[in-house]
């Protein structure tokens, strides 16, 4: 079979991206679980998270001009670098720290990765819409299967990182993750096939910010979307589920550990995968709107705080599947965000509005991630599931000034 100019390059992109993102969420389970272990609150969990939330607003605000200025491969190869950087870094906490000293660490060090991510995360996601060929829907099925696929692996590093920590403790699992990503950056770099712009000298600072209204609306909705996902899934669901499974004991933390990094793990696999789906999901829906889509999904937190709230009997297992319900309806409206951003920017502007598309992103992580501390210190769970259901109204009203995009 014919493969389409620049796929060797898209493989070669994706792999990097793959790898990335599997220590990336191996780190945040790694970091999460073992402050949690040491008796941090969970406000000052959050806080280990805010830096890494704000330097990506920073970053994409900036990655999308330095893409430009310089060239895609080379800021992947930063973000690639800088990973390993941070977690070496992260390799020099001294357990003597006070808590003040060791918090103000981490957060730096989490800034660190959280450029580095989004260096890699621009970068990949413009390069799909410079190599995908332009007939049909290739553009939707080549971003959704770079999307999905990162999300499954993604998921496999929280379950990667809670097995680390519990196997070889916090400074070995975050050796082994460097030593790997040091030995795959060599081989992408080393192997990185041709087709990537290599940068235009000259461009404009300035050229970041938007002026296309439906990028601008559509970031606003992104922002909401993934705000309403962050604020109960950073610090309110790992810590609800340290609580029932942990009675406080070395062992019991450890088996904790193991389920809390598996649920986390499943979920973010099974979210990747129906990202990977999601054209022909959504081509059968009689919902295909970024509004609709929105609103829909805005009822599962809500019903899923109502059930919290009351306290019923033998909740878990009823959380854990309505959770996953809205893992797969924020799949889809992921997935159609993806699209629609590279459908409404242009060759020329890709790597700005990608950049500011997922600035965005940041913007809403970082919302999402100062609301799942400070709403489960306030009100548990159940304030987590319903500030979430409260976002998603906003996306949706966003997203209202959108045209549609018939898919079907």
């Amino acid at each position: 079979m014919t493969r389409p100019a620049g796929f060797a390059a898209y493989l070669a992109v994706t792999a990097a991206y793959w790898a990335f993102m599997l220590t990336d969420g191996a780190l945040r389970m790694l970091v999460l679980l073992h402050f949690h272990a040491l008796g941090f609150s969970p406000v000052q969990l959050a806080y280990l998270f805010v830096l890494y939330e704000i330097t990506g607003v920073v970053t994409n605000l900036c990655a999308g001009w330095l893409a430009l200025r310089f060239g895609l491969s080379a800021t992947l190869y930063a973000g690639l670098g800088l990973q390993i950087v941070a977690l070496l870094a992260l390799t020099q906490l001294d357990s003597a720290w006070g808590t003040f000293a060791s918090v103000a660490f981490v957060m730096c060090v989490q800034g660190l990765s959280g450029v580095a991510k989004d260096l890699a995360k621009m970068s990949s996601k413009s390069a799909v819409k410079l190599l995908a060929p332009s007939e049909g829907d290739a553009l939707f099925k080549w971003v959704a299967v770079l999307t999905g696929s990162k999300n499954a692996v993604k998921g496999l590093g929280f379950l990667l990182g809670a097995t680390l920590l519990a196997v070889w403790g916090f400074e070995g699992a975050l050796l082994g993750m460097a030593v790997a990503l040091a030995l795959v950056f060599t081989g992408v770099a080393w192997n990185m096939p041709g087709g990537l712009p290599t940068g235009i000298k000259g461009t404009k600072f300035s050229a970041v910010f938007s002026t296309d209204a439906n990028v601008n609306w559509l970031s606003l909705a992104r922002v909401f979307l993934f705000g309403a996902r962050d604020v109960w899934f950073v610090v309110g669901i790992p810590i609800y589920f340290y609580a029932i499974w942990s009675d406080g004991s070395e062992e019991s933390n450890k088996a904790a550990f193991f389920l809390i990094g598996s649920f986390m793990a499943l979920w973010v696999i099974f979210y990747g995968i129906v990202q990977g789906f999601a054209p022909r999901v959504l081509s059968q829906l009689p919902v295909q709107s970024a509004s609709g889509l929105a609103g829909v999904l805005a009822l599962v937190p809500i019903v899923l705080g109502a059930l919290v709230w009351l306290d019923l009997a033998n909740l878990t297992p009823v959380l854990i599947v309505g959770l996953f319900l809205f893992g797969a309806l924020f799949a889809l409206n992921s997935a159609l965000h993806s699209y629609l951003i590279l459908r409404f920017t242009t060759a020329e502007r890709v790597t700005m509005d990608v950049g500011f598309y997922y600035m965005a992103n940041a913007s809403g992580r970082l919302l999402g991630t100062v609301l799942s501390g400070l709403s489960y210190q306030l009100g548990g769970l159940a304030l987590c599931l319903f500030v979430a259901g409260g976002m998603l109204v906003f996306s949706a009203l966003a997203a209202r000034k959108l045209p549609v995009v018939h898919l079907s």
